[in-house]
């Protein structure tokens, strides 16, 4: 693990659509799918990423909706950035022979990465994408050739027109995974968590939170007594169970508690 920031080079930036893009540089990590990165952009900010790529590059996706993400948003092959890491426990994959994964929006970034894992050990996937619209599909054509697709949308405009936790609870009823994996909106994965649960199914869950140090220092990624830098960004289902917080409180950048679904 780095704590120093090293500077690294854009390679390539793939428009996924009109809200994400994939930024690729000339940069080899050794981590796990569901770890992260910190990503540094002088005199703006520093956040933290789950790569969507590993392997001879790193690749992280990002989606457009603040101060930084915008910052990212202008930069182009050549350009630079700092990174530092990797921080964090990633999805564990060993022994997984047949495995379900769930994305939701931009979540379904590192579960690309966690595919590409998977893949190296023969496994079995099922993979759901969850979306508002089709436009906000990620790497679907990607997946359609590396998995057992399903598509949900929001809005119907694309697939089957429900929530991904309804059809993985339909899935179970017809099938048997050894584990379910999942990342995206805090609300949904409260819901796979439930499914899971009832369904007496595993599951790992990546969460997130706002992380400024990412080594457990700062106490900004709390929820309940795990700070999600060190012992997260990804939870089993028996840790997720205790946890009175998950799905419904986080704290913004300030430290003021949010409740989920305000």
């Amino acid at each position: 693990m780095s704590k120093e920031i090293e500077m690294v080079t854009i390679t390539k930036i793939v428009k996924e659509n009109d809200s994400h893009k994939t930024f690729y540089f000339n940069k080899k990590i050794e981590m796990n799918a569901g770890q992260f990165i910190m990503a540094w952009l002088p005199e703006v900010d520093e956040k933290p990423f789950s790569p969507s790529a590993l392997g001879k590059q790193l690749g992280i996706t990002v989606q457009k909706r603040g101060d930084f993400t915008s910052k990212m948003f202008e930069l182009k092959k050549g350009d630079q950035i700092g990174i530092r890491g990797p921080f964090g426990h990633g999805f564990e994959t060993k022994g997984i022979k047949k495995a379900i994964i769930i994305g939701g929006g931009c979540g379904t970034g590192p579960l690309r990465a966690l595919t590409q894992q998977l893949q190296k050990n023969k496994t079995k996937i099922d993979f759901i994408i969850g979306a508002r619209k089709k436009e906000f599909l990620l790497f679907e054509n990607e997946l359609k050739k590396t998995t057992n697709l399903y598509i949900t949308t929001d809005d119907g405009s694309k697939g089957e027109k429900k929530y991904p936790h309804i059809l993985l609870q339909e899935l179970l009823e017809k099938k048997d995974y050894d584990m379910v994996y999942c990342c995206g909106p805090e609300i949904m994965m409260k819901m796979v968590l439930g499914v899971c649960l009832t369904k007496k199914v595993k599951c790992q869950l990546s969460l997130e939170r706002h992380m400024k140090c990412a080594m457990g220092l700062c106490a900004q990624c709390m929820v309940g007594k795990h700070r999600v830098c060190v012992e997260g960004p990804v939870f089993d289902s028996e840790k997720l169970k205790k946890l009175k917080e998950f799905g419904r409180v986080s704290y913004d950048e300030a430290g003021k508690k949010e409740i989920f679904g305000k």
